[in-house]
């Protein structure tokens, strides 16, 4: 009996070592499986709130930093921005500027909606179903995604309105006019202000311009859009359109206004001065009040056009208007004022996050006082330059805090931006 005990051992020895061999064979392709997809999609594994954002092309005003971000997701392979995508690895991926130039270039073609535009537009100036014919008419831009539109763009729109409360305010926008923009612009309807977001029309817009024929080159794809976000040329370009064609006011949506623009005519505001001449040195584009068909907005129009580069920051902008204003400075038929930096400007982007904090002690407590009042007493606007400051708290008692309750018209809207210890 010895004889047929002996193999057992041996047997089990052998069947342990084929499992061993298998469950090692398992492990292995099980890692190279896991390196293969780890390489296609890399940031698949990430948690969602780490990805990198998905902002659409945000322009200045948008927001890099938000906490609600992961609800502020703006899709880049859904066609309205706001369905997610069927793959779970593009929910963690970001666009290319290809792609966002791509996507951004379906939603610019005419469709149902803009189509509509110049009725709306011109229904909505003129008064039709809602009240009398509008006196002075106001323009923001927003080429971004519908959650970005946050409180600090609503407090831009609340502080319009309490030095302009009989103003029209028209938000050209595609993702503003819809039912959820229709909500946020609610509580100015309901007390009376005229606000409303209306899809545009480039090509009723440009129609005319020296822009249009470049418009249409873009549509085909015969224009390189760069690597500067293509929505924020677009922005520069409507807003020199919609003055040309209406004429009024362009402020952008992180400016808060400080007081009423009644006295402006044909004037745009310089960003900065050379200390020894006065004389300013660069203009922004961020506010500026026009007559309709004012011939220095055609000579905008026309430089864009010609001396477009999306590759450049600020080329299509503010140097736009700088380069164009120097050629025309002093030549007859084109009558506008430039005001110093105090009047729009009155602090700059490097410097504006210092306004954002609370009084450390009794100096800094007066020297908050003193800023806010040469404020509030040389400027019609505060500049908020949201690309370096839109991540920074404003804390209670700080300058920021001081002017946004000084200029509020739903004042529970703005306090819900002062972060209080």
């Amino acid at each position: 009996m010895a004889w047929r005990t002996r193999p057992l051992p041996l047997l089990l020895l052998l069947l342990f070592a084929l499992a061993l061999l298998f469950l090692l064979e398992c492990n292995c392709l099980s890692l190279l499986c896991r390196l293969a997809w780890n390489r296609s999609f890399p940031n698949l594994g990430a948690p969602i709130a780490k990805a990198p954002p998905l902002r659409f092309l945000g322009g200045e005003s948008g927001h890099r930093n938000r906490k609600n971000y992961v609800s502020s997701r703006f899709y880049s392979d859904s066609v309205d921005g706001r369905t997610p995508p069927v793959s779970p690895a593009t929910i963690r991926r970001a666009p290319t500027s290809k792609q966002r130039g791509n996507l951004l270039l379906k939603i610019l073609q005419t469709n149902a909606q803009s189509r509509t535009f110049a009725k709306r537009a011109d229904d909505f100036f003129r008064g039709h179903r809602s009240g009398p014919p509008c006196k002075d008419r106001f323009f923001m831009a927003w080429i971004s995604s519908l959650e970005a539109f946050g409180p600090r763009e609503l407090f831009s729109v609340e502080s319009l309105f309490k030095f302009h409360p009989h103003a029209c305010l028209l938000i050209v926008s595609n993702t503003m006019d819809s039912t959820l923009g229709s909500l946020l612009l609610k509580p100015f309807v309901e007390r009376g202000f005229r606000v409303a977001a209306v899809s545009p029309d480039f090509t009723h817009l440009l129609k005319s311009t020296p822009a249009a024929p470049w418009f249409h080159r873009l549509r085909r794809r015969e224009v390189s859009p760069g690597e500067v976000p293509l929505g924020q040329n677009l922005s520069n370009l409507l807003r020199l359109a919609v003055l040309y064609k209406y004429g009024g006011v362009y402020v952008d949506t992180d400016v808060i206004i400080l007081k009423g623009f009644g006295r402006l005519r044909n004037t745009i505001g310089a960003q900065a001065v050379d200390a020894g001449t006065g004389n300013w040195t660069r203009l922004n584009n961020a506010v500026m009040v026009f007559d309709r068909r004012h011939p220095l907005l055609y000579k905008f129009l026309q430089e864009f056009a010609m001396t477009f580069d999306g590759n450049k920051w600020g080329h299509n902008g503010p140097y736009l208007v700088s380069r164009v204003a120097a050629r025309i400075r002093g030549k007859p038929g084109y009558s506008f004022s430039v005001l110093p930096p105090p009047a729009f400007y009155p602090v700059g982007w490097n410097k504006i996050s210092t306004l954002f904090s609370g009084p450390r002690n009794q100096s800094h407590s007066r020297w908050i006082s003193e800023n806010f009042s040469w404020i509030r007493g040389a400027s019609y606007s505060l500049h908020l330059w949201n690309r370096q400051s839109s991540s920074i708290k404003v804390e209670e008692g700080s300058v920021i805090s001081r002017i946004m309750s000084d200029s509020c018209v739903i004042c529970n809207l703005s306090s819900s931006l002062v972060h209080k210890e």
